[in-house]
């Protein structure tokens, strides 16, 4: 795990180490610099290495192979070792034991098709000196980041967005992005905070031919839609397959150079990449999970619990509010353009002091969309059952809601509104009617919305497609990321292997969820594990308390950076209604705890990087 930088600008040696250093804390084994002399101009490339697989200095990048590629690489190619024999048998050498190398040979032989051949987490560029151009490719579900800014002068990138933001005065704040933002917590693809860089796509490669300065990208992969190959085993077989398929991405995830461990919460997801990571382990695996003091929010007892029966070496790790509010003032330093996912913040807890134990963790992440395990989807059964009533009478019921002045209210006015199972969804997913906000939030303009409105899946499937596509991807990935290499620590999942989504994507839905048992199949598989008597309470997100912190330890903070007078240089809100809000949750009368994480993060971030640049 590392962060990756390029660019075909010129830039001065001394400021291309700014850049590096700048997310240093991505990998700080070793910064490597290599500057190549094209006949098309002058190319940069940087690395900040996270060492975890062959720690020998032969594998620090940018690496060259065969005086024909030069590469820069984020992320793991978990499959590298069978590759390695493939391309051996081929006729390619190799003087490293690392992935990265591997990446290298498999280009030269299968080209841009070489991304078909990684199971993995990626994100890379080369450098093709007879063809010359760069080649790049992002991983199939989007965990590791990638930013691009593509101009008439050149082609920069890198694994965060402020290593492209320093020393560059061409840059200016995207007022679409902040609605966005405002709407979905996050901004999403293909768009970032800046008018003028861009996000990767997941599952997309990309070409910049150096002489034409043409950029060209293309998806190589994507999840079944329309058309889904069916599975025809019973659910018997399904459980045997798809426990055989998890035990295989597990093992190959604990493939590393390095300590490694699991993140347990005691959910169902951690739960189980847990038992399977000690089934077969020699050593007692290490297991990590958060304690809060505050009531509901400390489920540690649930994972002590796990691991007392799975036998795992337990380490628990108080939250300490010092921490948590030190984290949250310097939340931008990490993440580089607003995110609003509060749960970011006792992930970076737990990726700190795991980190001191391990370097590589093992994470329970991309269960939900999958398996449908989110508590929305239950929703569903009951929207659609609304949405049989005549389209006429729901619209008349709707106006009666407009005198509920929260959100909840105006969520429901937006189902009754609804056309389609698929249009009340969104609805629940991203209210469109907060009083605080000055604008609509347009939700419309996300590219993915076709796999929730165009899809002949049912409302579940389409549900969890969706999710799949844009909360995975824009939210727990980005979050999961920046928490963890805050840190230098690298997270891996083994519900994201792509192997994983596809056989979850042919199961059928009842394989999956029956009669409002979520993740029918994997509490199944579990339970083979684990005692059922376990799991026998409501499904819990991994939060923390900010509703108690913002109305006592967090006040002033909160009433700092949300002064009124602050509040009005936010675009798209009512900064008098904010302040209302606010004075209600400081009273106790409402709980405003998420309006004011989205703006206290926006706020801190504007604050931090507005000066000197447009917002448009």
């Amino acid at each position: 795990m590392c962060g990756i930088y390029g660019t075909t600008l010129s830039y001065k040696k001394e400021q291309i180490q700014k850049k590096l250093e700048r997310t240093q804390f991505r990998g700080p084994d070793q910064m490597g610099i290599a500057a190549f002399d094209s006949v098309n101009g002058p190319i940069t490339f940087g690395h900040n290495r996270l060492s975890i697989i062959d720690l020998d200095a032969r594998s620090n990048q940018p690496f060259t192979y065969q005086e024909q590629v030069h590469l820069v690489f984020n992320g793991e190619i978990y499959n590298f070792k069978l590759l390695r024999d493939t391309l051996s048998k081929k006729g390619h050498t190799f003087n490293t034991s690392s992935d990265t190398e591997v990446i290298c040979a498999a280009y030269l032989e299968y080209g841009e098709h070489c991304v078909n051949h990684f199971n993995g987490m990626f994100a890379f560029v080369i450098y093709d000196i007879k063809k010359q151009l760069l080649f790049g490719a992002k991983d199939r579900l989007g965990q590791k980041p990638f930013y691009y800014q593509l101009s008439e002068k050149g082609f920069e990138f890198a694994s965060q967005i402020s290593s492209i933001q320093l020393f560059n005065n061409e840059l200016s704040i995207s007022q679409k992005s902040i609605e966005q933002y405002l709407a979905w917590n996050s901004i999403p693809h293909p768009n970032s905070i800046f008018n003028e860089v861009k996000k990767l796509d997941d599952g997309h490669a990309f070409t910049y031919k150096l002489h034409t300065k043409e950029f060209n990208d293309w998806a190589y992969w994507d999840i079944a839609f329309p058309n889904v190959e069916r599975y025809l085993g019973t659910y018997t077989d399904a459980k045997k397959d798809l426990e055989t398929l998890l035990t295989a991405a597990v093992q190959q995830r604990m493939v590393a150079d390095v300590p490694l461990g699991v993140f347990l919460s005691g959910g169902v997801d951690s739960s189980l990449v847990a038992a399977l990571a000690a089934k077969d382990s020699e050593q007692k695996v290490k297991t990590f999970s958060v304690k809060f003091n505050e009531k509901g929010f400390d489920e540690s007892a649930y994972a002590q619990k796990v691991a007392d029966h799975l036998r795992t070496d337990h380490h628990v790790i108080n939250c300490d509010y010092a921490e948590g509010i030190d984290l949250i003032e310097n939340f931008s330093h990490y993440y580089d353009e607003p995110f609003a996912d509060a749960s970011a913040i006792p992930s970076m807890l737990l990726a700190k002091h795991t980190k001191k134990k391990v370097t590589v963790a093992l994470s329970g992440d991309g269960a939900d969309e999958s398996f449908l395990g989110y508590h929305r989807y239950q929703k569903l059964e009951k929207i659609e059952n609304t949405l049989k009533v005549p389209y006429v009478l729901r619209r008349l019921g709707a106006p009666v809601l407009k005198t509920f002045q929260n959100n909840r209210y105006n969520g429901i006015k937006d189902i009754l509104r609804a056309k389609s199972s698929g249009e009340a969804y969104l609805a629940l997913m991203a209210n469109n009617n907060a009083p605080w906000l000055a604008i609509e939030k347009n939700v419309s303009q996300v590219q993915e919305l076709k796999y929730l409105l165009e899809s002949p899946k049912n409302s579940f499937e389409s549900a969890g497609d969706f999710d799949l596509k844009t909360y995975l991807s824009w939210d727990i990935n980005t979050k999961v990321d920046r928490a963890t290499m805050a840190y230098s620590l690298e997270a891996r999942s083994p519900f994201l292997d792509y192997r994983v989504v596809e056989l979850a994507q042919s199961l059928p839905t009842a394989f999956k969820y029956q009669k409002e048992k979520q993740k029918r199949i994997l509490k199944d598989i579990l339970y083979n594990h684990v005692p059922k008597a376990y799991f026998n309470r409501p499904k819990s997100g991994f939060g923390m308390p900010l509703e108690v912190w913002f109305r006592n330890d967090l006040k002033e903070l909160v009433l700092s950076e949300l002064s009124l007078n602050n509040l009005k240089e936010i675009p798209g809100i009512k900064p008098t209604v904010v302040t209302k809000l606010i004075g209600q949750h400081m009273e106790g009368s409402w709980n405003h705890h998420t309006m004011i994480w989205k703006l206290l993060v926006l706020r801190q971030w504007l604050g931090k990087n507005k000066k000197g640049l447009t917002l448009n």
